[in-house]
């Protein structure tokens, strides 16, 4: 008998499901044919630790060039959702970066959220820092970062920063009412940081 087919996508758990509330997430990595591209997802796996994530599988593939609409196809986007619903994971978790074009149309087929090592890192960035201005610093990086990446996650801005004021009529798409919200608390964001940086000077 023959080999079987090779298996282009390698779909190992990493773990049981944790049984606290720490998110469960699900790692993928695309191999396009660049040097040191991680396999194992170990970097990965150890970033989402401390940003206080819990991996429980991984998934990895390879391909020529990124889909333009979802990065890694309409079939293998299938594939991660079909892991991710196996092993309970609340997010999934993209080793490289995508666009936001293609971040919104991987949430809506796998209809969990989606996000990239960018993202992580800022993540980590905003939990590590110390001083109120280097929190600022933070949190203005991830708001501009976010702000391409319209996907009606905004609500906790409003928590966060004590309102928006006044939301738009009727005829105000959710859209709209998205990047309000986000430009507002960028502004915000801003103004805060001046005022910090001026009080330091003095």
């Amino acid at each position: 008998m023959g080999l079987p087919p090779r298996r282009v996508w390698d779909l190992i758990p990493l773990t049981t499901a944790s049984s606290d509330n720490t998110p469960q997430v699900l790692l993928v990595g695309v191999d396009l044919g660049e040097p040191h591209f991680d396999a194992e997802l170990e970097e990965l796996g150890l970033l989402a630790q401390t940003a206080g994530m819990q991996p429980v599988a991984r998934i990895t593939c390879k391909r020529r060039a990124p889909d333009a609409a979802l990065f890694v196809g309409s079939g293998k986007a299938d594939e991660i959702r079909d892991l991710a619903t196996l092993h309970q994971a609340k997010e999934v978790l993209f080793d490289q970066a995508l666009s936001p074009g293609q971040q919104r149309n991987l949430e809506r087929h796998i209809g969990l959220p989606v996000n990239d090592r960018t993202l992580l890192i800022l993540e980590i960035f905003a939990q590590r820092a110390r001083s109120h201005e280097g929190k600022l610093q933070v949190e203005l990086a991830r708001l501009q970062y976010l702000s391409t990446r319209l996907v009606r996650r905004w609500s906790h801005l409003e928590r966060q920063s004590g309102g928006i004021g006044m939301r738009g009529g009727p005829g105000e798409t959710q859209i709209e009412l998205d990047r309000r919200m986000i430009g507002e608390a960028i502004s915000r964001t801003r103004q805060r940081l001046e005022k910090v940086k001026k009080q330091r000077h003095t």
